[in-house]
């Protein structure tokens, strides 16, 4: 804002006159409007437990905890570090080393207590310091800090001469620093005690994180990253390349978590990304996958590299890098002062390979017509020739993983639920958590076996296909064998394009329809099949799909009801994105993708499961549907929600966030859904535009637009019952869900009228957490339907787990539901078989899903136009490197709306 608009306290300048009334308006008194008053609402209490369902005994790898000093006091202190000048210290990872030496040296100041450091500015004590503000001052040698604070520089090369040392004149040897131990707060242990009774309070969440911070201190000590709860020590055994110049480094999760059976230590495995360490040269051509250094590209090698942590061959030092120098090493200068004859320091232009090779006669073999790699600060460059530079391990990748780097990743971090068991009583032998002193302080023992739980398998929900016919389920499975879909299709009005994938495209036509005809839908002869002209086959994607449409717009008499698309390559092909656009945005036509590698028949009815469904059909459908007798939700209107946020990879800070909902149509149905989705500011995770009024009369947000929807296609009526999965929010933020989230819901449906008062119910979707179950008689994963409430969940709020899905490869992860809010008065039963109904409602597999079909809708929503937008900012230049920096965010840049005729359909299918 201009600063000559406002004077200083904010008050704005004389404003004018306001416009005269004309003559025949009466002025309308402004009203203010009754303030509603805000009702705060928390997560709901468990109203009971399940009871339907065949008993079944389940190991869980939550390890029981005992707490005997629940009478002490947790003291926290915050900590500030100093260099000797009294400048702050700001690099990360130099504090764990200041501390352990504050430590070591200053024993019986501390009374020779323990402590346990968060790493930044927090340290915590079981009891009392003797003083309430402490201060000391450490030397440490040599601080390159774990992630080189900036600070350090590069010295001694091999034999620190004179003029080496003179040249660098850096006090990098040793540093001082001044450490400041404050009084915070008291935390009282009583705390845990009351968590596990289900009074949580500020305290109680403290108490915890005091108690994870000694997990992590614990792995610190032993040389681990730390990736939040998860540690990963470094030992090439745990590392699996996964191409790229990446490897899946393995690890584990730890955690404390409050149960219903007490405090219990919850251990997974866990993987996380580093990049290959060793050679620079090695890494950089796996990244590029290139076959010598001298192909690679080092505009984006810069980018790749700034900020990594390497050491330099001879000297073993380490340093972080800041750049590349300008020009290759055989003509980068630099200034070297030399002792000339009379004793003076003379400086002299010397390049950076005669340096190496003349001065310090060290061997360059390739590093001669390569850029250097600059470790220095912007006005200071200190360059090292390539080959002298390893990467140092375990520093982490956060860009998004390829298609093949994920599926790699998959493929070798998956493990049988036996291996897994084992390789976990093993994390608990080698962890050692016994001699940690911390925990030792706080009277804390852990128990060395898998908690026993009794977990139910529900029967599965029936299915009917055609003809009143039932679809029988085997173990979460079933297929098509002589069956026809139950709402089957028409292909008709269509055609197919193909952007150049080698096929057979006549043969493919010819099967599609015959294995349509089995399943009961009528495929058509196609009007044309387009082939792509050999003159755009190199084209970028965009121009190759306009100049398709082209083609088929100038030889069809209309427009299509639907085209098969055939695409050269199978995953991630760049054409994806622009095609989906090109024909829901902006012509409204379905649409269905493939890659013909291997179609057989098996192929071709999965296909159609997906063509039936965005075409407005149905491939199966639950009993409970047709002859409606689903508990609760058949006997009024209900309308179902799945709810979820995407975000671009951690490593992409500027990519938008992008919200979807889907929502059921056509009640009493609960296997039809629509999809709305919107763009919202990146990394945010409340969905920020269900209400959006525009003006007294119109709402522009994503709720108006799911209800008018649901009331036009269930003949007229409103949901009386709003039943709202909400997927990917953490524990934290449940309130926000309950309150901010909610709350708009709730405007959007008052501004549609305002005496309506639907009951509503919020369940939260987890998938991200570390609970596994085991079988403990069998090797195998627990059976599709199996569900637990008991024991290892919620000591008070209304929690359950479900594994839906057969888990067939690795060991099944369970889905973690929350219920946070039920104004409907569902039995535990009820609620439970209506989330395990809609695991057995996705129309694009016949197999029982790991989570509500709405919410995978969502994830498949976002994911579609997530591809739509990955053009919008490959297009444009890119916001974040035109120097403005954070404070200037960019705005968002809009979804682009759908059209009319494929607004409603299941075109994410």
């Amino acid at each position: 804002m201009d600063p000559s608009e406002h004077d200083g306290n904010g008050a704005s300048e004389a404003l004018p006159p306001p416009p005269p009334v004309p003559p025949n308006v009466t002025p309308i008194k402004a009203v203010t409007e009754p303030e509603v008053k805000k009702v705060f609402r928390a997560p709901m209490a468990r109203r009971g437990f399940g009871t339907r369902g065949n008993k079944v005994p389940i190991l869980t790898n939550h390890f029981k905890v005992n707490v005997n000093n629940v009478d002490g006091h947790f003291f926290h202190y915050s900590v500030a570090l100093f260099y000797e000048d009294g400048r702050p210290v700001d690099g990360k990872g130099v504090g764990r080393k200041v501390l352990d030496r504050v430590h070591d040296t200053y024993d019986s100041e501390l009374a020779g207590k323990d402590f346990a450091y968060d790493g930044e500015k927090s340290l915590f004590t079981v009891g009392s310091l003797p003083r309430n503000k402490l201060e000391f001052t450490v030397v440490l040698e040599d601080v390159t800090s774990s992630r080189n604070n900036g600070n350090s520089s590069p010295g001694g090369h091999g034999s620190p001469n004179e003029s080496d040392k003179k040249r660098m004149r850096r006090p990098y040897q040793s540093k001082t620093f001044k450490v400041e131990i404050s009084f915070a707060a008291k935390i009282p242990m009583q705390a845990i005690a009351n968590a596990l009774r289900g009074q949580e309070s500020e305290n109680s969440m403290e108490a915890f994180r005091v108690l994870d911070i000694i997990l992590r201190q614990h792995a610190a000590k032993q040389g681990c990253l730390l990736v939040r709860q998860s540690f990963f020590h470094n030992d090439p055994k745990n590392f699996a390349d996964v191409g790229g110049g990446v490897l899946g480094c393995r690890g584990f999760h730890s955690s404390f978590r409050t149960t219903q059976s007490g405090l219990s230590l919850n251990i997974d495995v866990s993987t996380t990304m580093i990049i290959q360490p060793g050679p620079i040269a090695d890494f950089l051509c796996a990244n590029q996958n290139v076959r010598d250094p001298f192909t690679v590209d080092w505009a984006k090698a810069k980018r790749t590299l700034k900020n990594l942590r390497i050491t330099t061959s001879p000297t073993n030092q380490e340093f972080k890098i800041t750049g590349l120098s300008e020009k290759p090493c055989r003509e980068q200068l630099f200034t070297l002062k030399q002792k000339s004859k009379d004793g003076d320091f003379e400086p002299v232009e010397v390049t950076v390979y005669d340096y190496f090779v003349k001065h310090r006669n060290i061997d360059l073999r390739y590093s001669a017509d390569l850029p250097c790699i600059n470790v220095g600060k912007p006005k200071r460059p200190t360059y090292f020739p390539v080959e002298l530079c390893s990467l140092v391990s375990l520093q982490r990748y956060t860009k998004a993983l390829s298609t093949f780097q994920r599926s790699s990743l998959v493929e070798k971090s998956r493990q049988k639920p036996q291996e897994r068991m084992s390789v976990l009583s093993n994390a608990l032998k080698i962890n050692n958590y016994d001699a940690e002193p911390m925990l030792r302080s706080c009277g804390i023992s852990i128990n060395s076996n898998f908690t026993q739980v009794e977990g139910r398998v529900l029967p599965p929900p029936k299915l009917k296909v055609a003809n009143g016919d039932d679809l029988f389920t085997r173990n979460g499975r079933w297929n098509f064998n002589n069956k026809k879909f139950v709402n089957a299709c028409k292909i008709e009005r269509w055609a197919v394009v193909n952007f150049s994938a080698r096929c057979d495209v006549r043969g493919l036509i010819r099967d599609l329809m015959k294995v349509g005809e089995s399943k009961g839908i009528t495929v058509e002869e196609p009007f044309d099949v387009f082939e792509e002209s050999q003159q755009f086959r190199r084209a970028p994607p965009l121009v190759r799909v306009d100049k398709m449409f082209e083609d088929v717009q100038s030889k069809l008499p209309g427009p299509p009801k639907f085209l098969l698309c055939l695409l050269p390559e199978r995953k991630n092909c760049d054409l994806y994105g622009p095609w989906k656009r090109k024909n829901l945005s902006d012509f409204g036509v379905v649409t269905q993708c493939l890659a013909p590698m291997r179609v057989n028949d098996q192929y071709l009815t999965n296909l159609l499961l997906k063509i039936n469904a965005k075409l407005g059909g149905l491939n199966s459908m639950l009993a409970g549907e047709i002859s409606p007798s689903i508990p609760v939700v058949s006997k009024s209107p209900t309308l179902i929600l799945g709810m979820d946020v995407s975000h671009g990879s951690p490593g992409q800070s500027d990519i938008p966030s992008i919200a979807a909902v889907v929502s059921s149509r056509q009640w009493p149905s609960i296997s039809r859904y629509r999809a709305c989705v919107r763009t919202q500011s990146p990394k945010l995770e409340m969905i920020d535009s269900l209400y959006k009024r525009v003006s007294d009369t119109e709402d522009d947000g994503i709720m108006r637009e799911l209800l008018v929807d649901f009331y036009t296609s269930s003949g007229k009526r409103k949901p009386d019952q709003i039943i709202i999965f909400r997927d990917g929010v953490s524990e934290s933020q449940f309130n926000q869900v309950l309150n901010i989230e909610l709350n708009q819901i709730i405007e959007a449906c008052k501004f549609l009228d305002e005496k309506w008062n639907p009951k509503f119910v919020v369940i939260v979707a987890q998938k991200n957490h570390h609970t596994k179950f085991f079988l403990p008689t069998s090797p195998d994963n627990v059976q599709p339907g199996t569900i637990i409430d008991n024991k290892v969940c919620h000591p008070r709020n209304y929690d359950f787990y479900l594994c839906a899905h057969a888990g067939m490869i690795g060991t099944t992860r369970p889905t973690h539901y929350h219920v946070l809010l039920d104004e409907v008065g569902f039995s535990p039963d009820d609620l439970q078989e209506l989330v395990h109904s809609l695991s057995y409602v996705y129309q694009r597999s016949t197999t029982a899903i790991s989570v509500v079909a709405p919410i995978c809708y969502a994830h498949l929503a976002a994911t579609q136009l997530g591809q739509w937008m990955k053009f919008e900012d490959a297009s444009e230049t890119s916001s974040s490197h035109n120097g403005t920096g954070p404070a200037a965010a960019p705005p968002v840049p809009l979804m682009p709306k759908l059209q009319e005729s494929v607004r409603n359909s299941m075109f994410f299918c």
